[in-house]
């Protein structure tokens, strides 16, 4: 039965690792995955999902205002498919996760989802927030503070390593950027007694 996925974590939990080895399985048991990524992350290159520890594969890509059901639709047309895999699910718009659980619910595919719960200011991202609120299973992929209590939220910090407190939700970056925290240490870091 197909099912809509939400895969969520802080930075550098090893959410795009997780998805490669799950599309891995599928293409190991001779079935066909399609893997999208957002177009705005060009962190591994355009068009291609990356893992921290040196894994990565082609992808297609997903823009702002882009109808996903379509775009799957066509995918499927052009042959089977057992799994559609998203990564960078933060970036979806709230009526892009729609149409992805109108795949799953009209095509009959499934879809993993895979991506940040909340931003540096600790505030859900829209496609995060459309994906609590509609996937079928939700799967924390967990990593830790720098106190190894389970880190659930994000600072973002400048080039010399002060934290940032405001700025736009979305800025592309990794490890020089962002920073995974307990929330206990991210309130601390942000200033909150």
């Amino acid at each position: 039965m197909a099912k809509l996925y939400f895969h969520y974590s802080t930075m550098n939990a090893g959410k795009s690792t997780v998805l490669l080895q799950a599309s891995h399985n599928y293409q190991e048991r001779g079935m066909q995955t399609y893997l999208l990524t957002a177009q705005m992350d060009l962190r591994a290159g355009e068009g291609r999902i990356a893992s921290r520890i040196g894994i990565g594969t082609k992808a297609d890509t997903f823009a702002i205002g882009e109808d996903l059901f379509a775009k799957i639709q066509t995918r499927l047309k052009a042959g089977h498919c057992a799994c559609i895999f998203i990564d960078e699910a933060q970036f979806l718009q709230e009526d892009q996760v729609w149409q992805l659980a109108r795949a799953v619910d009209d095509l009959k595919v499934p879809v993993m989802c895979y991506g940040l719960r909340v931003d540096f200011q600790g505030k859900l991202f829209p496609g995060s927030a459309a994906l609590l609120a509609l996937a079928d299973e939700m799967r924390e992929v967990r990593t830790i503070c720098w106190c190894g209590k389970k880190a659930t939220m994000v600072v973002r910090q400048d080039e010399s390593g002060q934290v940032l407190t405001k700025g736009d939700q979305v800025q592309i970056g990794g490890n020089e950027s962002y920073v995974s925290l307990c929330r206990a240490h991210w309130r601390e870091a942000m200033g909150d007694p």
